[in-house]
């Protein structure tokens, strides 16, 4: 799955893209390239893996027909599990939620039928059957008939309006998403990861709709009213959470893949070439994980579906043959799609198409060890991104991932990446930075620390032997180890078993005989406990990558909260070079000084950790700001161009502390505009052909950036292009599409706002309406923040789209969203998927600099249960520890920039 986390934070930035129209390419369905095994019948359940569900039976194979009634917005089906029982019992336990039971029965080995009675338990989202006498051990089929809801957020079976691309009248696809446990909306089921099984579906659709699943089509036959029933092959052993179905009015571009499996994009009629994107990546990827995991890829097809909308919990999901996409990161749009945005089309498909392997083809065993699938997809996205496009510099990419990790993990409310899952709500909030984003640092780290090649061998060890199963995280480290990586399960253990961030301190630093030896010292990085004792007791053992001046890399582990690095040559001492460290460092004054001096010379991508690095120790007051500040002047007005875009997302940021001083805002505009004014002139307002890709992206950041610091000449373009859509409604149409109509939904008065709303109504594209919308949201008037809000609430955006308008408000007027939300928390409730109703009021409030806020959440949270009030600890956390930190923080700019 696709978290919502750094790639979604860069479409922001960016633009987002917009729907695409043109034909369908079918092409029949091949054989299936790989048969896979069978349920093995017998096999003996791990009672050692958690489950909320009694462990005395597991499914070997599901046959589900559904009949859908897209309009009422329900579905009826019929379902029949083959089942092992272990135990002597009455009762069997599955998982449903939202369903209604016609009529259950079981069937023995014997042939004999035995009526159930059937009772649901809402709150354990499970349904019991009931025989009349105990059952014993042995193999059973549960036959059931039941009714369903078909939702209008993205759980269960759902449905998503949008306006058709051929007539232009609104139309309503349907499609599912299950993970985590929601495929007990759709059928009755074992569902947990550790309950693999064999799927056969079937479906009931309107006979001009395309059904699609895991696996090809194996029939279609009408039935009367219109409709046909589609049924699809059986699937490869495997978890419910990965079970898909959709329909309705959409076409398939589709092709060949070298590996032998047909790929292609499903999108809604009218997309046609805007999937062309999508499918020329998708058979290539297919390949390079093939080839990299040592194992073929075992499906027939592969197709990644787009759905119109959003949603506040994810972007996409791996589905296994049939990813599902939100349509504004899988279709390609020339007239608004930036490079931004087309890069996160590739990085998410590379993330889905690895979850192919990691996470289908072999599960984790539960929900505790989700960074398995979640952090090992992010590595390989970035991995296979920077094998075929290594102009878009991706690895750099992972300094912001891991930035946005720590960000999270500097808190005494984060968790380690190995952690305790035992309810549902537990399992949503999983999904997280943690999760992912420290789940690919730490890979990198450990990756370096074996070696690329050993890394590879032992993961193909673990994928040969745990396919079609499920694991645990040491089965990894077993893995790894036995392939030549001694030790690494005693370091990967320190890092994913415990929570937290190390910091190395560099202490003493001499040089003689041409050689340097510099001194550490490790304890814990932290923003709200660093003077506590286990914050300077908690270890870690530590690769460490270092040079001094132009010596070569040493390598070295620090283990026991000391260690002495000899390093080859003299110079500026840098730790963490190629920053494939999940650590801090704190230089002293002396070493950082050298540092800032070389800084010209270092590698980009050193230089982006280095800013990050010193950046969030001068925040947690480790350091004075002015340590941070000297390194932000540091940058040349020519580095590289994803230095310059975090150098100008620092500026924005900076300005934004000082809403309430004037003078001192005015010196940071003038020193962002300085140091960014350079590359946007030399860039300029519009694309040029044949550019890189990281100026166009650059030179949208640069725009954001100084449309934020009042750039009077990007705020008069802006405003003077936006007034040339009525007489010419394409020109706007490019890369720059969205950056401009972003800034001037920031800056906008009634009548441009009111402009851009009749723009969003307007719109035939479901993804341009969907980002219309929600830079209304953006407004920095009071007045028109509180329209925004109250246009939330009616239908006009979309079911999908409001809580997203909601989210925009809150980046300027946390406090005034989070009123809102509270105040109208059941309507606000139904805009958001039931997956991230938890954490949305305790994300709004994120922004708030009142201390006012703190004793609203507080209240707010304090009757929920355990799982539910953490998003709103994490967020409590981060507001008191900024209501003490942010006055000295701004003292020390103000200061430094008074003294420079």
């Amino acid at each position: 799955m696709k978290y919502p986390t750094r790639h979604l934070l860069v479409a922001a930035v960016s633009s987002l893209s917009l729907a695409a129209c043109a034909a369908q390419a079918g092409v029949e369905s091949p054989t299936p390239v790989a048969a896979a095994p069978p349920a093995l019948a017998g096999a003996p359940l791990d009672t050692s893996v958690p489950s909320q569900l009694p462990r005395i039976a597991r499914p070997m194979h599901y046959d589900i027909s559904v009949t859908p009634d897209a309009k009422a917005l329900s579905f009826a089906g019929e379902a029949g599990i083959d089942l092992e029982l272990y135990e002597p019992s009455a009762t069997l336990t599955l998982n449903a939620l939202d369903l209604s039971f016609a009529s259950a029965s079981l069937t023995g080995a014997d042939g004999k039928t035995i009526p159930l009675t059937v009772a649901i338990d809402a709150a354990a989202q499970t349904a019991s059957f009931t025989a009349p006498a105990p059952l014993v051990p042995g193999k059973y089929r549960l036959s059931t008939r039941y009714t369903g809801v078909i939702n209008t957020q993205a759980n269960g079976l759902f449905a998503l309006d949008y306006p058709d691309k051929v007539s232009g009248g609104e139309t309503r696809g349907l499609f599912t998403q299950f993970e985590a446990p929601d495929a007990r909306r759709f059928v009755p089921s074992f569902d947990e990861p550790s309950y693999k099984a064999t799927f056969t579906l079937s479906a009931t659709v309107p006979a001009g709709d395309l059904a699609v699943s895991n696996m090809p089509v194996t029939s279609e036959t009408p039935v009367a009213g219109g409709k046909k029933k589609v049924t699809f092959q059986i699937s490869p052993k495997m978890s419910s959470y990965l079970l898909f179905f959709a329909t309705g009015n959409f076409e398939r571009l589709a092709a060949k893949s070298e590996s032998g499996a047909e790929v292609g994009i499903v999108s809604p009629k009218g997309s046609g070439e805007q999937a062309r994107f999508a499918l020329d990546s998708l058979g290539p990827l297919l390949g390079y994980y093939r080839d990299y995991f040592g194992q073929p890829y075992p499906l027939p097809k592969l197709d990644n579906v787009a759905g119109p909308g959003q949603s506040q919990f994810f972007g996409a999901m791996e589905n296994w043959g049939a990813i599902f996409t939100f349509e504004r990161i899988l279709l390609d749009d020339p007239k608004i799609t930036s490079d931004a945005t087309r890069q996160q089309i590739y990085t998410t498909q590379a993330h889905e198409v690895a979850h192919q392997w990691f996470g289908d083809l072999v599960t984790m065993a539960w929900w505790d060890d989700l960074w398995l699938n979640e952090g090992f997809a992010s590595w390989m996205e970035t991995k296979a991104s920077d094998h075929f496009h290594p102009d878009w510099q991706p690895l750099l990419d992972r300094v912001d991932g891991r930035e946005g990790a720590m960000a999270l993990d500097a808190f005494a409310t984060t968790h380690p990446i190995v952690q305790t899952i035992r309810t549902v709500e537990d399992t949503n909030q999983a999904f997280d930075a943690i999760t992912y984003q420290k789940g690919e640092a730490v890979i990198t780290m450990l990756e370096a620390y074996a070696g690329e090649d050993v890394w590879r061998d032992g993961l193909r060890t673990y994928m040969d032997k745990h396919k079609y199963a499920n694991t645990r995280t040491d089965d990894l480290w077993n893995a790894v180890e036995a392939a030549g990586a001694k030790g690494l399960t005693a370091i990967a253990h320190d890092f994913t078993n415990q929570p937290g961030i190390p910091l190395l301190r560099v202490g003493g630093v001499t040089c003689a005989g041409g050689n340097t030896t510099v001194q550490l010292t490790q304890s814990e990085f932290a923003r709200d406990r660093k003077d506590s004792i286990d914050a300077q007791n908690r270890r870690w053992q530590v690769p460490v990558l270092a040079r001094a001046g132009n010596g070569s890399v040493a390598r070295q582990v620090v283990a026991g909260g000391t260690g002495t690095l000899t390093l080859p040559g003299c110079g500026a001492v840098l730790l963490n070079a190629g920053q494939a460290g999940y650590y801090r460092t704190l230089y002293s004054p002396a070493a950082l000084t050298a540092l800032r001096g070389d800084f010209a010379k270092l590698t980009p991508i050193d230089q982006l950790g280095l800013i990050g690095d010193n950046f969030a120790l001068a925040y947690a007051g480790y350091q004075p700001m002015g340590a941070a500040l000297g390194l932000l002047t540091a940058v040349p007005q020519d580095a590289n161009q994803k230095l310059l875009g975090d150098a100008a997302g620092r500026y924005s940021a900076l300005y934004g502390m000082f809403d309430d001083q004037p003078a001192v805002r005015k010196a940071i505009a003038a020193r962002g505009t300085a140091a960014l004014g350079p590359a946007m002139q030399r860039l300029g307002f519009d694309a040029r052909a044949g550019e890189p890709a990281l100026d166009s992206i650059l030179r949208s950041q640069l725009l954001g950036t100084l449309g934020t610091l009042g750039d009077a000449r990007v705020l008069a373009e802006a405003r003077r292009r936006f007034a040339l859509l009525d007489s010419n409604p394409a020109t706007l149409d490019g890369p720059l599409k969205s950056r401009w109509l972003d800034i001037i939904a920031a800056n906008a008065n009634e009548a441009e706002w009111t402009k851009l709303r009749a723009m969003a109504k307007g719109s035939k594209s479901a993804v341009e309406r969907s980002a219309f919308y929600t830079f209304l949201g953006n407004a920095k008037d009071a007045a028109l923040a509180k329209r925004a809000l109250d246009l939330a609430l009616t239908d006009e955006p979309g079911k999908t789209v409001s809580a997203g308008i909601i989210g925009a408000v809150a980046k300027n007027h946390p406090e005034l969203a989070v009123d809102f939300a509270q105040a109208n928390q059941a309507a606000v409730d139904r805009l958001i998927d039931a997956s991230a109703r938890a954490r949305f009021l305790a994300g709004l409030a994120a922004a708030s600099n009142d201390p006012a806020m703190i004793a609203k959440l507080e209240r707010i949270a304090a009757p929920l249960p355990a799982d539910v009030r953490k998003p709103y600890d994490k967020t409590l956390a981060s507001l008191k520890e900024r209501s003490i930190s942010r006055p000295r923080i701004k003292s020390e700019i103000a200061a430094w920039l008074k003294a420079k």
